[in-house]
């Protein structure tokens, strides 16, 4: 089992608490971006630098992607690609994305980003506040504890 980052807009917390529960499990973990990143001196946790461009970290991501792995992204396009390929995606906010819930987050995606292109919603989501941080956090334990 491996946990890729979509590391471009991850949240440093998140980042802070992925590293801890990578140190203390012996967990490999890959964060992946289009700009360096500065990771934590680990034979566990390391960091791949990809080309910019649309979809560029992202399709890394899916190329590398073993099923069972941890993928964690707000990007749900992405979500459901790790879906489809037999892995686990986990939303910064601590929320898995499902075979369940996945095409209702798709829809609810573009329908937004219809109403912004429109200019009728501008602005993204809320801030990460302490109570996502614990969801994350207990939701990323309760996925390791199962491996």
């Amino acid at each position: 089992m491996h946990i890729w980052v979509d590391a471009d807009a991850c949240p440093g917390v998140i980042k802070e608490i992925l590293f801890r529960a990578a140190e203390r499990l012996k967990v490999p973990t890959t964060l992946v971006a289009n700009q360096p990143l500065r990771t934590p001196p680990s034979k566990v946790i390391k960091s791949v630098r990809v080309a910019a461009g649309f979809d560029v970290a992202d399709n890394y991501i899916v190329q590398q992607l073993q099923q069972g792995d941890l993928v964690i992204t707000a990007d749900i396009p992405l979500a459901s690609e790790v879906i489809d390929n037999g892995g686990h995606a986990l939303n910064p906010r601590g929320e898995f994305y499902t075979t369940e819930n996945i095409r209702q987050r798709l829809n609810m995606r573009d329908f937004m980003e219809e109403m912004r292109s429109t200019g009728m919603v501008t602005g993204g989501p809320a801030a990460l506040g302490q109570s996502e941080r614990r969801a994350f956090a207990n939701e990323l334990d309760r996925f390791l504890a199962k491996i």
